[in-house]
């Protein structure tokens, strides 16, 4: 969606600006100027016709700037994008198990994400300095500096109507949003790769050795058994005074003196 509104944005746009020539002879004023450019901004090649302010003769001109590249190549970073997501949705949707397949799936969609991002970066700060540069090229002000008829105090050249580059600016707002939504789901497609399984490996294999260990000493070993005297109905075994064993069964205990 973000790519769309990109793409749609700056590949979509046509704008004007209106100039008025007031010449001493009213009859040669033309106060309706209309100059219409549109994407992909190259403005050498905008023609318009203007009073000299010299008899009937007109002059042709055009706009100054070719700024064809960055527009072009901000539109096609987007498009291409806006294609990459939606096929990336399907794998994920419908291609679960061959997307995790050896791991491959992961690795490129990293690459891939990485790469975007880089170019998102690149084409947005492009795009972001060629609409400076239309925005001068087609300011009134400076289209009025190319018309002779301007030069001559006694005329009259005023800007009537300026172009609106509202949608401009926000292709270069959504460009950049495109860059921190590509670069923040680095991480999430980092998450899914080997990579960053292999390095989760090393702590949960530490705790089971140590598991193990427990399990095979002594502290998992019933030292209540049938081998201490405490597991045994009936008897107990205590040690006399002269280091032997008395053992009081269920008949009672037996006789110190005899077993002097």
């Amino acid at each position: 969606l973000f790519a769309i509104f990109a793409f749609a944005t700056c590949g979509g746009y046509s704008g004007g600006l209106r100039l008025s020539v007031d010449c001493a002879n009213k009859s040669e004023s033309d106060l309706n100027i209309d100059i219409d450019f549109a994407y992909p901004f190259r403005l050498h090649q905008v023609n318009f016709d203007v009073p000299t302010c010299e008899g009937k003769r007109r002059e042709k001109l055009s706009l100054i700037g070719d700024f064809s590249s960055s527009a072009e190549f901000f539109v096609t970073i987007a498009v291409f994008a806006f294609l990459y997501s939606l096929a990336a949705t399907v794998v994920y949707i419908f291609f679960q198990n061959k997307y995790r397949e050896n791991n491959r799936g992961p690795l490129i969609d990293f690459i891939v994400t990485v790469v975007f991002s880089f170019l998102w970066l690149v084409s947005s700060s492009a795009w972001a300095k060629g609409l400076s540069d239309v925005k001068i090229a087609t300011d009134p002000d400076e289209v009025l500096l190319l018309m002779s008829a301007c030069k001559h105090q006694s005329n009259k050249c005023l800007p009537v109507h300026s172009p609106v580059m509202s949608s401009l600016n926000t292709s270069v707002v959504f460009g950049y949003l495109n860059f921190i939504l590509w670069a923040g789901n680095i991480w999430f497609v980092f998450k899914e790769t080997g990579w960053h399984s292999s390095g989760q490996r090393h702590p949960p294999d530490t705790m089971e050795k140590q598991s193990s260990s427990y399990n095979q000493g002594g502290y998992n070993q019933d030292s209540y058994g049938p081998a201490g005297g405490y597991n045994q109905p009936g008897s107990y075994g205590q040690v006399g005074e002269y280091g032997q064993s008395q053992s009081y069964g269920q008949s009672g205990p037996t006789s110190f003196t005899n077993q002097i």
